[in-house]
């Protein structure tokens, strides 16, 4: 529950006892205070430890690498999860590129990458039902050298969720992209569990990294319907 605090806490931040003071959007208010949870899916284990590793690697760093790295994150931009715009530093550079040049199989840049820039991927074509389970890209870029399709899918939802792509986690990812039709099927139901008209709506999220410099392109967005199928 929030409270708007009166103007004798008007500059109070932070956490103490059972309440946290914060404030969104230019206005101040306190609520309970989150804990958080203590279970932890393998996925998220995975990651975490990626990301342990990583910030272990970078106080390795010489002083030379560090400042090349941040004098790439100032040409770099950030976004917050309320989605504004910010400056992001060279620790957190590093971490992000090389998260996903770890995830993609490769070994963790010590010194920074010449970043290339990452196409978004287009419209895709998803066919669902008891018996076939694919994804298709409509169309893809001229050149594919090191990029790899990332795709990520919900639990089966319910016909009365109409929005649900927060809860995507990764099922698939392929190399070299192309405009053949990729069997997810076995993949999303050894993440997911099978499909069926109780829960029928799978939210996607879908987007391409370069494993060689750890870019990420935009997320694009896609939803299908199970259907029983022939």
């Amino acid at each position: 529950m929030k409270y708007i605090p009166s103007i004798a806490f008007e500059e109070m931040s932070g956490s103490a006892k059972g309440v946290t003071a914060a404030k969104v959007k230019n206005r101040k208010y306190i609520r309970n205070r989150g804990y958080g949870g203590s279970v932890r899916t393998s996925d998220q284990a995975q990651v975490k430890a990626v990301f342990k590793r990583l910030t272990t690697m970078w106080r390795s760093l010489t002083n030379e690498q560090i400042l090349a790295w941040n004098k790439l994150a100032l040409s770099q931009e950030a976004k917050s999860v309320l989605g504004t715009k910010g400056k992001i530093s060279g620790a957190n550079l590093f971490t992000r590129l090389n998260y996903w040049i770890v995830a993609c199989g490769g070994s963790a840049l010590t010194t920074p990458p010449t970043l290339v820039g990452v196409e978004t991927p287009g419209a895709c074509t998803i066919v669902c039902t008891a018996s076939a389970f694919t994804f298709k890209l409509d169309a893809v870029p001229a050149d594919v050298t090191n990029l790899k399709l990332v795709i990520e899918a919900t639990e089966g939802q319910s016909n009365g969720v109409s929005r649900a792509y927060s809860k995507a986690a990764q099922i698939k990812m392929v190399s070299s992209p192309s405009t053949a039709a990729v069997d997810i099927k076995s993949d999303y139901e050894a993440k997911n569990g099978v499909l069926g008209a109780g829960a029928p709506k799978v939210f996607f999220r879908y987007y391409f990294v370069n494993s060689a410099t750890g870019e990420k392109s935009g997320i694009m967005l896609a939803s299908v319907t199970w259907t029983a199928g022939e």
